[in-house]
């Protein structure tokens, strides 16, 4: 059988594996695999699947996402945004509603270095930026007055 070009992961995961003081039959069976899988997938010899790469991730205790790009499924980029956004979401110092500003903020500032969210892509596809017609800039979200009214909220002890 002919080595897939599945980039480093098997090898990758060979070091994790290790690292985690796990044999190749305890990660199979924390991740719901078969033992002759994930030593195929090890050896560069399969291609496993999205889903098979999140159960090997979360026993593992490791980065879903980090595996993703190692096996090909997803772009550098595109990982450390969503690893931006999951810690984010995950910190439980801040409300909801301070995440979707602070989410909003981070997509305006990629969008104004180029960067587009995927999701945007497809709904942005017909619109075009508005320029303000002073400074030539383009119009991002309204990030900032978000944040204003937030901090301002904030500070009120009867909010």
């Amino acid at each position: 059988m002919a080595s897939l070009n599945v980039g480093n992961l098997g090898e990758y995961l060979r070091e994790q594996r290790n690292a985690a003081q796990l044999s190749l039959r305890q990660l199979a069976d924390a991740a719901g695999v078969s033992n002759p899988y994930l030593s195929q997938i090890e050896r560069g010899l399969r291609k496993p699947s999205a889903e098979v790469l999140q159960q090997v991730a979360k026993a593992l205790r490791i980065s879903a996402e980090t595996l993703y790009v190692r096996a090909g499924i997803l772009d550098e980029r595109e990982r450390e945004e969503l690893e931006t956004r999951a810690v984010i979401l995950a910190d439980p110092s801040i409300n909801e509603r301070q995440k979707n500003v602070l989410l909003q903020i981070y997509d305006s500032f990629r969008r104004e270095n180029g960067f587009v969210p995927e999701t945007d892509k497809a709904d942005r596809a017909d619109e075009t930026p508005e320029a303000d017609e002073t400074s030539g800039a383009v119009e991002t979200s309204g990030a900032g007055d978000a944040l204003k009214a937030d901090a301002a909220e904030d500070d009120n002890p009867h909010s």
